[in-house]
């Protein structure tokens, strides 16, 4: 296995990613679209999610495929970066047609970054428009780093980001990762220079440092975020850790069903416990949608789901990593980029 060209989700075939934000706001929108509709479904494995329509993604539900996915901060203010997709899709024809109604289906997640110092005092809520721009900014090739859902996202000691990672299987399938990391957990380990998902590092992509050398590292580290947002926020219970999730999607051009979906988003999940420790805890809303471009059967028989599954935690686990190491300072930052620590 070998990343794609890009080492980007967007090496799946038919994929296009837009982001948009507002620098003092700190933070933003980041939409995944396609020119066709594909099948789509989801995960959840935190205990606090922010979602929009991902009841239809369930394997039993009649929606045959979707037309975007929409990461975004912003907690519940965020999903209405949906709404500005569905403005967009429908302005473009696109969605499903019942007569002469058009009905762009648009699922879509959030985090919580309202606490990250950027200005929230806003009179009218501004992710409709931030998610308009980011479909209209949809191409094959985009930036990760401190851009769109990733904009304001905070790790639990350093600042988090947008992240993006491929590979491509000795039969030629694509796999593919985009992640808008802000967990609770560290992505690195005590000292902020190794990367938990070190061991999965291909070509230097973030760092090349390779994995840390101590051993014993079970204790959770003392969170500088929650810190900073007990300073944001004094009225926060003092043991009160919300505001956090680790959202993604993770993509194929293998042909798979609903169903084949849902289990390629649960396998992808290990790629967050692998990359950020802890994970999956009670105050994140960890999320993954997992989605097929290709409704074509494999010549050779069913496509295999394991190595696919496999690769799918491999490059979300890469693409956390790549968040958090490309991430850049910005005035008001609460927390150090990795390349500033």
């Amino acid at each position: 296995m070998i990343p794609g060209p890009k080492n980007l989700i967007t090496d799946v075939p038919g994929l296009k990613v837009g982001n948009a934000h507002d620098d003092a706001l700190k933070s933003g929108a980041t939409v995944l679209t396609a020119d066709q509709p594909f099948t789509a479904s989801v995960h959840v494995m935190g205990g606090a999610p922010g979602t929009r329509e991902t009841d239809l993604l369930a394997p039993d539900k009649s929606a045959g495929g979707v037309d975007a996915l929409v990461l975004s901060g912003g907690s519940a203010y965020g999903l209405d970066a949906c709404s500005g997709v569905v403005d967009g899709l429908r302005a473009q024809g696109r969605g499903f047609k019942l007569g002469p109604a058009i009905i762009p289906l648009v699922p879509g997640a959030i985090l919580f970054d309202l606490l990250n110092g950027g200005d929230k005092s806003w009179l009218n809520n501004p992710y409709r428009d931030l998610g308009r721009a980011a479909y209209d900014a949809a191409d094959e090739d985009f930036e990760i780093g401190t851009v769109g859902a990733g904009t304001g996202a905070l790790t639990s000691m350093l600042k988090g980001g947008l992240g993006s990672a491929s590979l491509v299987l000795d039969d030629g399938t694509t796999v593919g990762a985009l992640v808008a990391a802000n967990p609770l957990g560290a992505v690195t380990t005590p000292g902020d220079r190794h990367f938990w998902a070190a061991p999965f590092e291909i070509d230097d992509e973030f760092g090349g440092l390779g994995p840390d050398p101590t051993a014993g590292l079970v204790a959770p580290q003392e969170s500088r975020k929650k810190q900073q947002m007990l300073r944001q926020a004094a009225n926060l219970p003092l043991r009160d850790e919300r505001g956090n999730t680790t959202i993604a999607i993770v993509a194929t051009d293998a042909p798979l069903t609903k169903a084949q979906c849902q289990r390629l988003a649960t396998a992808a999940h290990d790629g967050i416990g692998r990359a950020t420790v802890p994970a999956h805890t009670p105050w994140d809303g960890d999320l993954v949608f997992g989605l097929s471009t290709s409704e074509q059967t494999t010549p050779g028989g069913e496509p295999d789901l394991a190595l696919i599954g496999h690769a799918a935690a491999v490059c979300l686990s890469r693409a956390i990593a790549r968040a958090v190491y490309l991430a850049k300072p910005a005035p008001g930052d609460l927390l150090p980029c990795w390349k500033n620590s």
